[in-house]
């Protein structure tokens, strides 16, 4: 047991690290900066195909 102990606490708090890490890029990259811009970006799509004859 103590074997197993050993090698997942280490896996564990890499995995922990790596989930930081992470976070820690999508917040400070802009990542979150404006979360609505897409959302209204659908409403604003003007992709009609009016073709006339």
């Amino acid at each position: 047991m103590l074997d197993s102990m050993l090698l997942l606490i280490p896996l564990s708090l890499l995995f922990v690290l790596f989930i930081a890490v992470a976070l820690w890029w999508a917040v400070f990259s802009g990542q979150f900066e404006d979360a609505n811009k897409e959302g209204e970006a659908i409403l604003k799509d003007d992709d009609s195909t009016n073709a006339d004859p």
